[in-house]
């Protein structure tokens, strides 16, 4: 399989401007997300799909590959579609690599990138949940899998509800997943949901995944023992840098 890795990366984030060319240590979030993609061993290429020229100048200065696209683009998902357009190559799936994780591993990358067989439609990473903080955390999207680690639903709640069971006791009882925002697409699925309408479900849980669940498509979830540490806030930098380089 021919496998694209390609790393959204907009200048204007409402809550961290300019966030990918912090310096972190010596080098750039845009730099170390790179880097760090680049180890994955199961991908063809990586490029970063940016809306700034100031993000293209630096990634080409430091060697990586990188495209324009649109300021308008409303996902990270929709930003990957104009990217794989403007890249040379044909390829089966792309795997969409969050940039705002500077010390994100390459193994969950390859883990989700194995099962790309061709059938797959969409694919995803969750971890199995083993905090209670993390559990009850509306911020934090939670994913409930069929028998063939499909998922059937995201949600914000946690979910599902153990009835008769107090809340501290229910990872004791069941098995809870939280979402790890790492996509890959089959190309062909690629350019079919960037053509959906906002779906009821997205819009109650402000879940871009729902949109595709609500039409019809398949996500196929991978189970990984990495956890994300994105930074979307100064403060969660200065937490991702204290955990990763003191």
């Amino acid at each position: 399989m021919q496998i694209l890795g390609i790393i959204p990366a907009r200048y204007a984030s409402t809550r961290f401007p300019a966030k990918a060319l912090v310096d972190i240590g010596g080098k750039s979030m845009i730099q170390r997300v790179y880097e760090q993609s680049s180890k994955a061993t199961h991908l063809s290429q990586i490029i970063v799909a940016t809306d700034d020229e100031r993000i293209l100048d630096h990634v080409n200065q430091f060697g990586g590959k990188a495209v324009m696209t649109s300021e308008n683009h409303q996902s990270g998902t929709d930003r990957c579609f104009e990217a794989l357009k403007k890249t040379e190559g044909n390829y089966d799936y792309v795997i969409n690599i969050q940039g705002d994780e500077p010390f994100i591993s390459p193994e969950p990358i390859n883990s989700l990138a194995k099962v790309l067989d061709g059938s797959i439609e969409l694919a995803t990473l969750v971890k199995i949940i083993d905090s209670q903080d993390i559990l009850c955390n509306v911020n934090v999207p939670k994913a409930v899998l069929n028998k063939r680690q499909e998922v059937l639903y995201f949600s914000r709640q946690t979910i599902p509800y153990l009835r008769g069971v107090e809340p501290e006791n229910w990872l004791d009882l069941h098995t809870f997943y939280k979402h790890i925002g790492i996509y890959a697409y089959r190309v062909d699925v690629l350019e079919e949901i960037t053509k959906l309408e906002v779906s009821s479900l997205e819009k109650a849980e402000s879940l871009e995944q729902l949109r595709w669940l609500e039409n019809g498509y398949s996500i196929k979830a991978v189970i990984t023992t990495d956890d994300s540490h994105g930074v979307d806030t100064p403060d969660d930098l200065d937490r991702v840098t204290r955990k990763f380089l003191s």
